[in-house]
């Protein structure tokens, strides 16, 4: 990707966040604990419960329905995005193109079509475009990455996602329920256990006959990553006893030892020349949104890229979307064929004369989103 505007280290970072709702209490509550930023504008379009998501939490801020005229009152430097999923392109647009730089809760739009609209938007704007893909700040699966590096080449990953929750509403009815709404954690923290992406994905879907979701629970989802690596997933959402925790439990097997771990407590390693003992260093983070939000304020500080970067953050997407596309077709699918197919339908879609020029001037997706390209096109 190319630079993106660095804000001055003046004093805490002054915020906009979009959306009161539970979520939103979420990130006010965690806001109101790190120094390094202050909260000067809410946005919802409901405004009584913006009004009351204030008041529950003493915030003395610029309340409104309009993100720009909330931010250009406030004095905001950057925006938090937590409106729901259908909301997220649209808002991160209209933030971008005021220079504000974003940071968004996972998806950061629901299609990787939209999502490579936002890659264009954040180029056109010279603004950061992040996202919080929070299940990336555990200590423990930091942990867990160091322990696959000390491993040599990895042959294969597995995580096992066993849990059976009743959610009602949405969830149960969706088509893929959990691949859509749940897998892409997974997916996202292979790829960052591995600093590598996917190239082929072969997925099944099924629901079994006592499951209580309309569309299929379960899955088995074998993706084949640059360099050879296998990653297995298996998971459903409709298996009651010996639960596993929402994070899965995971095994990384490579050619001097084996790392596991069960998603809740501490990763263990045993190599294959020693007796299981480590001693590698591990950086300190923050847990969940706090984590993405720390790395969020850094690269704003610094201009270093995050790892949220939507440039990198579309292959999470993409893995997704191709895992369903091959349990709907039955077949093998290459994930930089569906990047192109959704480049093509970004270009078709996009609106702005601006971005959809910026879109053009790609040629391809794979000249905005693979890594070489990132590599490339990072600042010194």
């Amino acid at each position: 990707m190319g630079s993106f505007a660095v804000v001055p280290d003046d004093g805490p970072l002054r915020l906009v966040l979009v959306g009161a709702g539970n979520m939103g209490r979420a990130w006010l509550r965690m806001i109101a604990g790190t120094p390094a930023v202050r909260l000067v504008g809410l946005v919802d379009l409901d405004l009584d419960l913006a009004h009351r998501a204030a008041a529950e939490h003493g915030l003395d801020v610029v309340i409104g329905s309009s993100l720009t005229a909330v931010a250009a009152e406030s004095g905001a430097q950057a925006v938090i995005d937590v409106t729901v999923p259908p909301a997220h392109h649209a808002v991160n647009t209209e933030a971008l193109l005021a220079g504000l730089p974003v940071l968004c809760e996972k998806p950061i739009a629901p299609t990787v079509a939209e999502t490579l609209s936002l890659i264009a938007t954040e180029e056109v704007s010279g603004q950061l475009l992040m996202t919080s893909q929070s299940r990336r700040y555990y200590p423990a699966l930091a942990k867990l990455k160091s322990m696959t590096a000390t491993l040599g080449d990895v042959g294969i990953v597995t995580t096992e996602f066993f849990k059976a929750p009743h959610f009602g509403g949405f969830r149960e009815e969706m088509e893929h329920p959990l691949l859509v709404d749940m897998a892409i954690h997974a997916f996202d923290a292979v790829r960052y256990l591995l600093d590598a992406d996917p190239v082929t994905v072969d997925c099944r879907t099924f629901n079994p006959a006592w499951s209580w979701y309309r569309g299929d629970a379960a899955a088995n989802a074998l993706f084949t990553f640059d360099g050879g690596t296998r990653y297995a997933y298996t998971g459903s959402w409709c298996s009651p006893g010996l639960e596993t925790s929402w994070n899965g439990r995971w095994r990384v097997s490579g050619a001097r030892g084996t790392a596991v771990w069960d998603g809740d407590g501490e990763p263990a390693v045993v190599q294959a020349e020693d007796d299981g003992a480590w001693a590698g260093e591990v950086p300190e983070v923050r847990s969940e949104i706090a984590g993405a939000l720390d790395e969020f304020v850094s690269a704003l500080r610094t201009g270093e890229t995050p790892s949220g970067d939507v440039h990198s953050n579309v292959h999470s997407l993409a893995m997704v979307e191709a895992a369903v596309l091959s349990a709907a077709t039955g077949r093998t699918v290459e994930l930089a064929v569906v990047l192109e197919d959704a480049y093509r339908t970004a270009l078709e879609n996009e609106r702005r004369d601006d971005v959809r020029e910026a879109l053009r001037s790609w040629g391809s997706a794979s000249a905005r989103t693979g890594r070489a390209a990132l590599t490339a096109q990072r600042p010194a």
